[in-house]
């Protein structure tokens, strides 16, 4: 007998009432949370361990998933962050030669929910016109009354702080790819002598490894500090820039890290990406709102206001910045996305601040943003104190 089809029929119910019904490719389950898409045609291994998915069901609109397997190498963070993973056809036997394991185990691992046979593209369309929605998720409970009660009780993106669900509890350093413990904790801790020429503290409110690694790539030494330390934390490190990271949930509920960006600003380089662009945003005396059905995908139209040329761009995010709160002389946007306009980035005209929306570490997704972590190498090389 197929193993897939033995584990039995999965009932996917929404707020809204509306239900789908498919199959568990990865056992009994019953898990609840916002249901979003992802229209990425590849990279699923990288989608599932993004920690901006936190609290979220993902679904895949490319219809087949899993052919290419799992490896050690392309993860974003120590775990499957996703609360399910919905498909509409799972691949059993992958074929890469990078392949350590099937996509089926990766998720029994972390027990994780993998459901195919879904009409993910009725799911998809559904929720382009209704919006992202809470949902619940069962192979146990297959009474659609029963579940959209479920899916109606569950937490709602809107207020909720994620981030401190997926940031680190401690300070770390990231070094061979990890991210360690500092042995001696902050107050003992001494920058590598044998390191790179950038000393970066990096705010981890759920950030992806392919961050870091690019980062690192160009020479930059990192401490990653949990999202709630505070601002003398940073100023006892005393880095040539500050990194805030991408994240999950609702920014305008992460208030702390706000008000350390407001203190942090003029005293050295900042860039933000994603949730660190929102929070940039919040920090500057802008507001923040929750998108109809958010962006996800590797195939986002940006538009480079300075320059005009258009980046496709990888992006995950449900909650944007506001444009017309950005009402500050000092602040430039400098991208829009040119699907709907949402603003995309921003630079001070005076401070060595600037962040984007997107993602431009391409995790998945193409590479055309890669300039941006130059950008803020320049802008420490320009702005460390002269000896």
């Amino acid at each position: 007998m197929n193993h897939l089809k033995a584990h039995g029929k999965a009932l996917l119910a929404l707020e809204d009432g509306t239900v789908f019904r498919g199959r568990s490719f990865t056992g009994e389950c019953e898990t609840v949370g916002e249901v979003v898409f992802n229209t990425s045609m590849s990279g699923y291994q990288e989608i599932l361990t993004d920690p901006s998915y936190c609290g979220q069901m993902v679904t895949m609109t490319y219809p087949l998933v899993g052919n290419y397997g799992i490896n050690e190498k392309d993860i974003e963070s120590a775990r499957v962050q996703v609360r399910a993973f919905l498909v509409k056809e799972y691949q059993e036997y992958p074929s890469n030669w990078r392949s350590q394991k099937s996509l089926a185990d990766y998720l029994r691992e972390y027990q994780i929910p993998g459901i195919e046979g879904l009409d993910t593209r009725a799911l998809t369309r559904h929720i382009r016109l209704s919006g992202a929605m809470r949902g619940a998720l069962s192979t146990r409970d297959l009474d659609p009354a029963s579940l959209v009660e479920k899916a109606r009780r569950a937490p709602d993106m809107t207020g909720s702080d994620l981030v401190r669900e997926v940031t680190c509890r401690e300070p770390m350093l990231w070094k061979d790819g990890m991210p360690v413990p500092l042995p001696n904790g902050v107050d003992g801790f001494q920058w590598p002598e044998k390191s790179g020429p950038w000393r970066v503290v990096a705010m981890d409110y759920g950030v992806k490894y392919n961050i870091l690694r690019s980062l690192e790539k160009r020479g930059c030494t990192i401490v990653l500090l949990p999202a709630d330390a505070d601002p003398e934390t940073i100023n006892r490190l005393d880095p040539d820039g500050l990194f805030l990271s991408n994240g999950p949930g609702d920014p305008a509920a992460v208030t702390y890290a706000v008000e350390t960006i407001r203190a942090q600003m003029g005293t050295r380089p900042i860039f933000g990406i994603c949730l660190g662009h929102q929070l940039l945003g919040l920090a500057l005396g802008g507001k923040t709102f929750k998108l109809k059905f958010g962006h996800r995908g590797a195939n986002q139209p940006v538009k480079d206001l300075a320059t005009g040329k258009v980046e496709i761009t990888s992006q995950n995010h449900g909650f944007c910045v506001d444009l017309e709160s950005l009402k500050n002389a000092e602040i430039e946007l400098s991208h829009v996305n040119l699907n709907d306009n949402t603003l995309e980035g921003i630079i001070h005209k005076k401070l060595p601040v600037f962040s984007v929306q997107y993602h431009p570490e391409a995790s998945p997704g193409p590479h055309d943003a890669s300039y941006l972590f130059d950008r803020f190498i320049e802008m420490m090389k320009k702005n460390r104190p002269k000896a």
